[in-house]
């Protein structure tokens, strides 16, 4: 089971592909801060919604110095499906290995329909431009989730 991260933690470092295949890594958003959240599965209803949701707040975001990352243990291909079918604009990083999920304490045991299974726990990790974690979340609903953030943050 991977370690939570606090307040405070050093967010790890990450570089992964893209939906197109290219490295994006947390250092290149150096001295902006940025918002990554982990989500199970691309294409599917829950996390189809929280994709939207980041993609229709995005410029208000980004007007208030947020960079969104998402990121799933989908592969690139599946990425690109989901990002060109939804109409996604938040970069969305493919995690197959699952290593960047669980250095975030994004993968783990979590209760689905009553059964504890081990697999992505929907979370969401705010980092500061010093690549300090400023909040880390876990278990988060995907519905709604964009909207308590934005509040949370005074936005």
């Amino acid at each position: 089971m991977s370690e939570r991260l606090q307040p405070g933690d050093t967010a790890p470092a990450f570089t992964l592909p893209d939906a197109d295949g290219r490295e994006v890594s947390l250092a290149d958003h150096a001295g902006r801060k940025v918002i990554v959240y982990f989500y199970p599965a691309a294409l599917t209803p829950g996390c189809t919604k929280q994709a939207c949701d980041f993609t229709d707040n995005l410029a208000f975001l980004t007007d208030h110095g947020y960079d969104v990352i998402g990121i799933s243990p989908d592969k690139p291909e599946k990425l690109a499906k989901f990002r060109d079918q939804e109409d996604l604009k938040v970069t969305l990083l493919a995690d197959p290995a699952k290593e960047t999920l669980e250095a975030y304490g994004a993968f783990g045991e979590k209760k689905l329909y009553g059964k504890t299974v081990i697999g992505v726990i929907r979370s969401t990790v705010i980092v500061d431009e010093q690549g300090k974690v400023e909040r880390a979340l876990y278990n988060v609903k995907a519905t709604g989730h964009v909207a308590k953030i934005i509040k949370d943050l005074g936005l």
